[in-house]
């Protein structure tokens, strides 16, 4: 089997070097060719890998592929653990990139238009973004096919390096500039959490092996560090290892990234916020369930962040006009609900709605992508409406992502956020109160900017110009065939997976299992008891708070923005003047922005200046070099006055010189 992994894991990386380095010579058609061809072959393998962990008695694999150093008895190593949990990462990761590949034919077809005239950086555009996202998928598969810290490590900052290219791929709008290296610095400073918290691995475990250092982490339950008077040994690790998860899945307060990274093409919007970048994190956290399960302070720091992110960032997406913003912010909110599950121990929770998630929120970006090449790439859903009539495949499609992302009874989204309210429910974690507070609010807030989104865009009065109006039609295949792809699994795969991933015992293989729970932790065990199957959970859920806060959202959604506004089009403008301070609170976004660029970005250029002045230009300039100078100057403006021109000075000279001299040997 080491060699279908590894096939699985090369096989993007091959077909981004094809279309990398020689997409002049293959050109356009030949670099989607190979790079499809390639995320293809591992999205196939991948399949077959999860179906035979599904029907078959396929072993947990767990070996050293390359070694690359030992220092110090520590062993540095490339190697691939492929558990049940590995497996449904890397199904849904190669699944969901596919869809984006065949997508990006279609929404990439006229790039040229993109790039000013005479733009070098435009030439081979088309090639360069097939290579870029097809390494992405490459560098997410090395993060999850990981059996070891340091290549955790190597997949986590390549998919940074990754997303920071693709996020700027618009390299000649300042804008695109501007989001890709926010996006980057941003990153940098949960990594740096990250880094350390690998670094305390190492030192406390001696070993980057994920299976030496969960065989160990019990032993060390009790190990103090002294740090801030003292704290717990896993609480350090634990936390600082979800800082760095913090920075990739966004989440308070190092989402400020996110909204922004909408500047670059929407597949790689897709890409990010759907299957791979944004859900490392929450993988990460998950796969160190023996770690968090020794910290209840670290479960409890999760929680509460995730809850903060599920609930507050939703708001913000009642006041976005942007189309990808919207769904973005969405991406934002329905991240945290995964990482609440994982701060109320229900990891596998997390991991359905990651899977979920990646399926319908893929659909809503490729939708929303799919309506901006109608629209010849304007995003402002005020000046959309109607598009059912000219899109009838991109608006059944949307419709479906919108109602499992508002966990629509029968849909995938209904069965995981269903799950994680009730787990977090159960919690007795500190913060949990808050917790299912947030959530529950969170699935009114939700139903309202999704279908507040979905009615401005597809019904309503056509408020777009006429010659846009005069050219709508539905996109090419290359697009709907994705959307249809997606909007499968989006319906029907919740129905299928939740059983075995939340009420059996799927997850285990033999003597190991990926996911650990203590049993003081245990928070889907009510589930599992007063479980009677899929049909029965849906008719429990119709009478639960949740359902009625998300069916009270979409009648809302309906009577203001599809009703109302037939008659009074400027009913949303009126709704947000209304808000008052609240709604300039979330059009500012609760100031993270602006409270980042007045106090790092503006304090690092004063605290710059300061350097400069003081210690560039005064220091250095001034006293060292200058300085310098200026000494020697003076001092061969007094020494010049001992060349005389006359013997007998010079003589005179020499005698003292020699007197002196003479003194000094007879007296020492």
């Amino acid at each position: 089997m080491e060699n279908v992994y590894l096939t699985i894991v090369l096989a993007p990386l091959i077909g981004a070097i094809v279309a990398g380095f020689f997409g002049g010579r293959i050109g356009r058609r030949g670099a989607h060719r190979a790079t499809i061809a390639g995320v293809a072959v591992s999205a196939g393998l991948s399949l077959w890998v999860l179906s035979r962990f599904i029907w078959g008695d396929q072993p947990v694999f767990n070996d050293t592929v390359y070694t690359w150093m030992v220092s110090d008895g520590m062993r540095f190593e490339v190697g691939f653990l492929i558990d049940k949990l590995t497996a449904v990462m890397m199904a849904t990761v190669t699944f969901v990139s596919l869809m984006v590949h065949i997508y990006t034919i279609g929404y990439m077809a006229d790039d040229e238009h993109n790039w000013p005239h005479g733009a070098l950086t435009g030439k081979n555009s088309y090639q360069r973004f097939f290579s870029y996202i097809s390494l992405f998928t490459f560098s997410m598969l090395m993060l999850v096919m990981s059996n070891n810290f340091m290549q955790l490590f190597f997949g986590w900052e390549a998919v940074g390096l990754v997303s920071y290219l693709l996020i700027g791929f618009w390299s000649t709008r300042e804008s695109a500039i501007f989001a890709n290296l926010k996006a980057f610095l941003v990153n940098r400073v949960g990594d740096f959490g990250f880094i350390l918290g690998i670094a305390a691995v190492g030192m406390y475990f001696g070993s980057m092996d994920y299976v030496e250092v969960f065989g160990a982490a019990p032993g060390h339950a009790e190990t103090q560090v002294d740090l801030f008077g003292g704290v717990s040994l896993m609480t350090l690790i634990c936390v600082l290892l979800f800082i760095g998860a913090m920075g990739k899945s966004a989440q308070v307060p190092l989402h400020v990234w996110l909204p922004d990274s909408m500047e670059g093409p929407t597949p790689i919007s897709a890409l990010i916020h759907a299957a791979t970048m944004v859900t490392a994190g929450v993988f990460m956290v998950a796969r160190m369930s023996p770690l968090y399960e020794l910290s209840e302070a670290a479960l409890s720091f999760v929680l509460i962040v995730g809850a903060t992110t599920a609930f507050f960032m939703g708001l913000i997406g009642l006041v976005q006009n942007d189309i990808k913003r919207v769904v973005a912010y969405s991406t934002l909110s329905q991240l945290g609900y995964m990482v609440t599950a994982l701060g109320a121990s229900a990891y596998a929770a997390g991991i359905f709605h990651l899977m979920t998630h990646a399926f319908f929120k893929a659909l809503l970006f490729l939708a929303a992508g799919s309506v901006i090449i109608a629209m010849h790439h304007k995003q402002d859903i005020r000046d959309m409406g109607g598009l059912f009539k000219h899109m009838p495949i991109t608006w059944v499609t949307a419709l479906l992502g919108t109602l499992a992302l508002i966990g629509f009874p029968g849909f995938s989204g209904f069965f995981s956020k269903d799950a994680i309210i009730e787990a977090v429910h159960a919690s007795q974690v500190t913060g949990s109160g808050y917790a299912s507070l947030l959530l529950t609010a969170g699935v009114f807030v939700t139903a309202l900017y999704s279908f507040r989104m979905y009615f401005l865009v597809f019904h309503g009065k056509e408020r777009m110009d006429e010659h846009t109006k005069h050219h709508l039609h539905e996109t090419p295949w290359v697009v709907t065939l994705p959307l249809l792809m997606l909007a499968i699994p989006s319906v029907f795969i919740g129905w299928y997976a939740i059983e075995p991933m939340l009420i059996g015992d799927w997850w285990a293989s033999g003597d190991w299992n990926p996911i650990v729970v203590a049993h003081e932790h245990d928070t889907l065990h009510h589930l599992r008891e007063n479980w009677h199957g899929q049909a029965e959970f849906v008719h429990h859920g119709l009478g639960g708070l949740p359902f009625i806060l998300a069916m009270t959202g979409l009648i809302m959604a309906t009577i203001v923005w599809w009703l109302i506004h037939k008659w009074n089009p400027r009913i949303d403008d009126q709704l947000q003047a209304l808000g008052g301070p609240v709604t300039r609170v979330l059009q500012d976004k609760y100031g993270f922005d602006d409270f980042n660029q007045r106090v790092f970005a503006g304090g690092g250029r004063r605290l710059g200046r300061l350097f400069w002045q003081t210690g560039d230009r005064a220091l250095i300039d001034g006293a060292v070099v200058n300085g310098s100078a200026r000494t020697v100057g003076r001092f061969a403006l007094q020494a010049r006055h001992l060349q005389t021109g006359y013997l007998y000075h010079y003589a005179i000279a020499m005698i003292v010189g020699l007197v002196g001299l003479l003194t000094v040997f007879v007296t020492f």
